[in-house]
């Protein structure tokens, strides 16, 4: 940034003096951001994006009255600046993450740890370097919440049944809605998650996911599949006494007799 660039306007917001003097303290020490206003609550927060329409916007979660996710749900998505959380709390990574948040801080942090977030905020709302991803301490959080072990149970920590299926990608990663998912296949050490024509590859046991879909949609047919019960078409009797059903137009999924009658009172 050259001095006659113009600084990216930065607002803070956080309930306890501390935090925000702690802040304002380390945005002083870059030059390319300015900053332009301090907000106690949510309250104050929304009327200050809308007033001074800053580029970053550092917000913490828990506070009185708003919290920090009401504060981005109460802003319209052409006025919501970059975010970056600053808490105390690391339960919340998901849902920072589904709000397009560029990086959590956890609280306390270091000088080192905020200038990487600034960093990556800065190159978000500069667009100098295109989307730089999510933050380090973001995606690890995101790892503990929706990707545990494949052989253990799950945790009693994490609300069942999940209504998110985590995917890995290179540098992201994506959060599909349950709801939406036709059905999953078994692939070696993964799964295939299918979701109409689209088929995403998921590193997960097809026994944790039996254990963490709601069993009131979700049924395993097999060993190596389980559907989602509203999408079943047709149901079809083969030699041996197993069979296998249709879900949509062309998909045939094979049903093993251990699972049959189960399957038989989940379709009438």
């Amino acid at each position: 940034m050259t001095d006659t660039d113009k600084k990216l306007g930065v607002i803070i917001v956080d309930d306890e003096p501390m935090a925000r003097g702690s802040l304002r303290t380390l945005l002083a020490k870059d030059s390319e951001v300015e900053l332009l206003h301090e907000c106690r609550n949510g309250r104050e927060a929304v009327d200050a994006v809308r007033e001074h329409a800053p580029q970053i916007l550092f917000l913490d979660i828990q506070m009185p009255g708003m919290t920090g996710f009401d504060v981005i749900a109460e802003l319209d998505e052409d006025e919501t600046p970059v975010v970056v959380f600053a808490t105390a709390y690391d339960q919340y990574a998901l849902q920072a993450f589904e709000v397009s948040a560029v990086d959590y801080l956890l609280k306390p942090f270091d000088d080192e740890r905020f200038r990487s977030a600034l960093e990556r905020a800065k190159e978000r709302a500069g667009k100098n370097v295109g989307d730089p991803g999510m933050g380090p301490e973001l995606s690890t959080l995101l790892d503990s919440v929706t990707r545990k072990d494949v052989e253990d149970d799950p945790d009693p920590d994490v609300d069942l049944p999940w209504t998110k299926l985590a995917i890995h990608r290179k540098g992201r990663l994506d959060l599909l809605d349950t709801s939406e998912v036709d059905w999953v296949e078994a692939a070696d050490q993964y799964v295939q998650v299918h979701i109409g024509t689209n088929v995403h590859l998921m590193r997960q046991s097809m026994s944790k996911l039996d254990k963490c879909l709601d069993p009131e949609r979700f049924y395993r047919v097999h060993r190596s599949a389980i559907v989602a019960i509203d999408g079943v078409r047709r149901l079809e009797m083969l030699g041996g006494g197993s069979a296998r059903i249709l879900l949509g137009t062309d998909t045939w999924v094979p049903v093993s007799r251990s699972r049959l009658p189960g399957l038989k009172q989940r379709i009438g």
